[in-house]
């Protein structure tokens, strides 16, 4: 079940089209990665969520029923422009916060004393915000977005800034949030960060979706049949061993062993493959080459990219 659905969303600001058309369907209990390159339209789609603005057409059901204002109770948003109030005291300011999310004075304190002192950083509760780094304040917004357990989480690039070590405690964190079956939205421009929490994903690419489904699903579609083979023997001799029935991608000796990446014809099995190179060498390993996010990212906007220029050129 769908905890978010959008339906032909479409947003223009003063002639620029900021999404057209954008039908999205965010399971309930997953992580959904939000990707696309700068200007596709994410943050427009996330601020008509958080009904910062509005869409000029489509809907957005929350829980199956129209998004309402009150909904924003159900809602924990990390803009990817952080903002905190840099002369105030940051226990001040997170307790006036969590009021504001709807928590009474003495249920906001013990939450975020307890946050505090997962995070290490209780010390600085009457510290001013302004006496933080970046890191610190990111964390405390962190804590800010989720304090009031919110259905439905929105991470705008919420790593941006942090350290590997704090940057993986935020990944922990998240990754908790989901096991106790709270809805998240990522938009992260990071790939490898995708592939580590992402169940689904959706890809925007100059106001439009071009691709959505799960990650193991979207993955599987594009995977080439392309396989890498670590051997010894004569790698200088890989085409006549493999009878020229498949195309070599790659071909390295790193001093000790032959390292190709080999692609296969399109129905061919990898049986035929490794049987040549086990006739005529030692083979120490074989690994199929799945596509990365990455991978599949940039060559999803670029065949977009190509589709629209035949498009103009075809109008023209």
């Amino acid at each position: 079940m769908a905890i978010l659905s959008a339906t032909n969303i479409t947003k223009r600001f003063a002639g620029h089209t900021a999404l057209s058309g954008v039908s999205l369907n965010v399971p309930e209990g997953g992580i959904y990665g939000l990707l696309g390159p700068n200007g596709a339209g994410k943050t427009t789609f996330i601020r008509i969520i958080n009904q910062i603005t509005g869409p000029d057409q489509g809907e957005i059901l929350f829980k199956c029923r129209k998004l309402k204002t009150t909904d924003l109770e159900s809602i924990g948003y990390l803009p990817e422009e952080r903002g905190l109030y840099k002369k105030m005291k940051v226990g001040e300011q997170a307790m006036y916060l969590a009021r504001l999310k709807g928590l009474d004075k003495q249920e906001a304190n013990k939450r975020l004393k307890f946050w505090f002192e997962k995070f290490d950083i209780g010390a600085w509760w009457d510290k001013k915000v302004e006496e933080l780094s970046k890191g610190m304040q990111q964390k405390i917004q962190f804590i800010i977005t989720i304090i009031h357990d919110p259905r439905l989480l929105i991470f705008d690039e919420p790593f941006s800034g942090f350290d590997p070590i704090n940057v993986n405690l935020i990944k922990e964190e998240i990754l908790k949030l989901k096991e106790r079956g709270t809805s998240i939205i990522f938009s992260t421009h990071n790939m490898e960060s995708v592939e580590e929490l992402c169940d689904h994903i959706a890809l925007l690419n100059k106001s439009e979706k071009i691709l959505e489904g799960s990650v193991k699903e979207i993955k599987d579609t594009y995977r080439s049949n392309s396989y890498e083979v670590h051997f010894s023997g004569d790698g200088n001799d890989l085409e006549s061993i493999l009878n020229n029935e498949f195309t070599i991608i790659e071909n390295l000796n790193d001093g000790n062993q032959w390292i190709a990446k080999v692609k296969l014809p399109e129905n061919a099995g990898s049986n035929a493959f490794l049987q040549k190179m086990i006739n005529k060498t030692t083979v120490h390993s074989f690994n199929e080459i799945l596509p990365t996010m990455n991978d599949i990212f940039i060559q999803k906007v670029n065949e977009d990219l190509a589709n629209n220029y035949h498009r103009i050129s075809d109008k023209s």
